[in-house]
């Protein structure tokens, strides 16, 4: 796999050497144990996979270069770069402004904008409209588009079965850049609809099997369908994609009981039944899969408490924290300045949409165990800031140098 540039600043020493060690004795990715990091008191269980991703780190190299390589031009990205704080920031205070909010609400006027001017297509990709009107002001995005590849072949998988004649059904997050952008590539070649979960999978599905009337449609699902949508016609062919961080396990959840709804809709015609659901395969990207998995197999260690990292708008990282939550008390932090001290800790809840406070997070238990990893937009520096930090209210047997040394 290609080495990127990616900034010093983000990476670790301590995180590279483990990844590096993992990478050489299981170049096929098979192990999915945790690494252990054994301190003595205090026993820190990574994750297989985590931080950053092949798409981050492209996105994040092209976008510094950009910067390099055009002194004295204006720069803007459409909206952030990638979820995570600290590379926003970064690339604001290199004079990177953010032409949208996160939910595509302008922040800068493309009417201001010149042919002279430069941006920058963020990870998540972009919608077809929003791309047009660019290359109208004269903008080439080509250079600067930092579109993942994986949100790019979700893109592709819909354009084919598109050609089919089926309908796209997207089970993503209405509002993310992400599915906003796959909503715009479907539409432009076939009737699509956003499911954000399984509710409104199986709201869909009343209208599958024509338990409701197209005006309820449209109103539950305003804002969620193609100009012209005929939930009568255009639910009888259908096929599935989603936002590539989704949760891999709702995604297979939601295209096996919509396959099945189609099935019962035409009982008499089980295989032109099962033709009229397009056989999509799993669209979720890689490093999603991986961190995912990863997780499971983290969680079979027996642990005091698990710290998530990364943003908190993160839809990756957000899943990581939902399953870290059904297991053991869970922690979701964007940096390790959120660990006040050992007896206190600043965290988001991703129930209250807030980020709180929580005492005696540490348990007394000896050894005391701790599950970390992080999302796919979160720099591994971060990571190993927090494991500092923890590792700073303990007399350690193995000093965090010394955890290097073993892994080199």
């Amino acid at each position: 796999m290609k080495n990127f540039e990616v900034p010093i600043i983000y990476r670790s020493p301590l995180i590279s050497a483990i990844k590096k060690k993992r990478q050489e004795v299981d170049k096929m990715k098979k192990d999915f144990s945790p690494t252990l990091l054994d301190f003595g008191p205090l026993q820190i269980y990574l994750a297989r996979h985590f931080g950053f991703c092949y798409g981050v780190e492209n996105a994040i190299e092209i976008a510094f270069k950009t910067v390099e390589e055009n002194k004295g031009k204006k720069i803007y990205l459409l909206s952030e770069m990638i979820h995570n704080p600290q590379v926003n920031a970064d690339l604001q205070n290199h004079g990177v402004q953010f032409l949208q909010d996160n939910y595509g609400n302008q922040l800068i006027p493309l009417e201001s904008l010149t042919a002279e001017d430069i941006v920058i297509i963020p990870a998540f990709g972009t919608t077809l409209q929003l791309e047009k009107k660019l290359k109208q002001i004269g903008i080439q995005t080509e250079k600067y588009n930092t579109t993942c590849p994986f949100v790019e072949k979700v893109w592709n998988r819909s354009e084919q079965i598109a050609k089919k004649n089926y309908s796209i059904v997207i089970h993503g997050k209405p509002n993310h850049e992400e599915t906003r952008a796959t909503f715009s590539h479907a539409a432009i070649n076939a009737p699509s609809v956003v499911v954000s979960d399984m509710e409104q999978a199986k709201n869909l599905a009343s209208y599958i099997l024509e338990e409701k009337s197209a005006d309820e449609f449209y109103e539950e699902f305003k804002g969620q369908f193609s100009e012209g949508f005929d939930p009568k016609k255009d639910l009888q062919r259908i096929g599935v994609v989603n936002q590539t961080t989704m949760l891999a396990s709702d995604t297979q959840a939601i295209a096996d009981f919509l396959k099945q709804t189609i099935l019962t809709k035409y009982p008499q015609q089980e295989e032109n039944g099962a033709a009229r659901f397009a056989d999509t395969r799993d669209t979720l990207c890689y490093a999603t899969n991986d961190n995912q998995t990863a997780i499971r197999h983290l969680l079979k260690t027996k642990a005091d408490a698990a710290i998530v990292m990364g943003g908190y708008n993160s839809s990756n990282t957000s899943h990581l924290v939902e399953l870290c939550e059904e297991i053991v008390p869970t922690y979701f932090i964007n940096n390790e300045e959120k660990i006040i001290n050992e007896n206190k800790i600043i965290h988001y809840s991703l129930h209250q949409k807030v980020e709180i406070i929580t005492s005696d997070y540490l348990t007394q238990n000896s050894p005391l165990k701790i599950l970390i990893t992080s999302g796919a937009s979160c720099p591994d520096a971060l990571v190993e800031g927090v494991i500092n930090k923890l590792s700073s209210y303990f007399k350690l047997s193995t000093s965090v140098d010394e955890m290097i040394k073993q892994f080199e």
